[in-house]
């Protein structure tokens, strides 16, 4: 780290109240070096990353867990191990964060220190279960106000996703009959309420545990899969995001309405090349559209879902909290399919 950027960020870190001489040194990182399970995640002392020249060094109060930092944990479904065949690429998962800016690089403009902001990071390096960590002023935005740090850190990914399926890839529109399997993770607590803002009719799909949940976000409707099979119901959608992918390509078709469209967030690497095989041959014959959505970091949408919650119509939902030290803890819980909403690391922040 240059002496003079080093004496620059200390100054800056001392006009936030922060213990410069530990600060300029070490951080706590919740880190992993070998593809497994969350018993290979272990804390350690690691560098303080110095930002360069349009990044920001941010002190991360809180970040969420998401399905990517589970996929990544394992290695699985293979391609997740692009850019590090034997060993992961980034040895600090987190993507979704939120905190506050302590220091910027020489060409950063965006924002200053002391700025509050969130974002995601699955684009510019990880690395969110840190204390610290450098971003793109790009991934970034400012924190909604009267949010917590927890509650913003809930939103980037998973919102974003959430967005994209709906209003780019399904074309969302007042009065369409929504269906949205797996409606109570992270991505589908957001989608019942963007789906319900924008005037559609929302049935939601999830573990019975969850329906309670789905209908004070404002569900319509709401389904146990394991009582309820919607595609043999004769019921028919105008759109349905599917994030878990557990009914068969063909079934899902068939609970679609000429012309509409079926939205895969999730699902395993078979079931999306079959999908994609099929959908030329959907949209011939029968009209219906099979797209596959693959996740693209916006700090546009970001800022979207910052006036929808700023405004009211959105709440983020958190199920459980955890302190850094329990990171594996939460992975566990979001890779068994226990989260209601949005699972939180806090770090800087206090549990609630």
């Amino acid at each position: 780290m240059p002496i003079e950027w080093r004496m620059t960020m200390r100054e800056e870190m001392m006009d936030t109240g922060l213990p410069s001489e530990r600060v300029a040194r070490t951080m706590t990182a919740m880190v992993y070096d070998t593809y497994g399970s969350p018993e290979v995640l272990r804390i350690e002392e690691v560098d303080i990353p110095a930002p360069q020249d349009h990044e920001v060094l941010i002190e991360v109060h809180a970040a969420s867990v998401n399905s990517w930092d589970w996929d990544l944990l394992r290695g699985k479904p293979f391609m997740n191990r692009l850019g590090g065949l034997r060993k992961p690429r980034y040895r600090i998962l987190g993507a979704d964060i939120a905190g506050r800016v302590i220091a910027v690089g020489a060409n950063a403009k965006r924002f200053r220190p002391g700025d509050e902001v969130f974002g995601d990071l699955s684009g510019c390096g990880w690395g969110g279960f840190a204390e610290y960590v450098c971003a793109s002023e790009k991934a970034l935005s400012p924190k909604p106000a009267d949010l917590s740090f927890g509650q913003a850190a809930a939103i980037p990914q998973a919102a974003v996703l959430a967005l994209q399926g709906m209003r780019d890839k399904g074309k969302l529109r007042k009065g369409h009959r929504v269906l949205i399997n797996g409606g109570g993770g992270g991505v589908g607590t957001f989608a019942v309420q963007y789906a319900k803002w924008a005037g559609a009719e929302v049935t939601c799909v999830d573990s019975a545990e969850k329906l309670d949940m789905l209908r004070t976000l404002g569900a319509d409707h709401v389904l146990d899969y394991t009582k309820d099979d919607f595609t043999t119901s004769g019921q028919r959608y105008d759109l349905i995001l599917d994030v878990v992918g557990n009914r068969p390509v063909v079934a899902m078709k068939r609970a679609l309405t000429s012309g509409g469209t079926y939205v895969m967030v999730g699902g395993s690497f078979s079931y999306i090349l079959l999908a994609l095989l099929v959908a030329p041959l959907s949209a011939w014959f029968e009209k219906k559209k099979i797209a596959l959505l693959i996740h693209k970091p916006n700090h546009e949408d970001q800022m979207v879902w910052k006036e929808l919650v700023e405004a009211g119509y959105v709440v983020p939902v958190i199920d459980r909290q955890y302190p850094l030290s329990g990171a594996a803890h939460a992975l566990r819980d979001l890779g068994e399919g226990r989260a209601k909403g949005k699972i939180i690391v806090c770090i800087k922040s206090q549990l609630s």
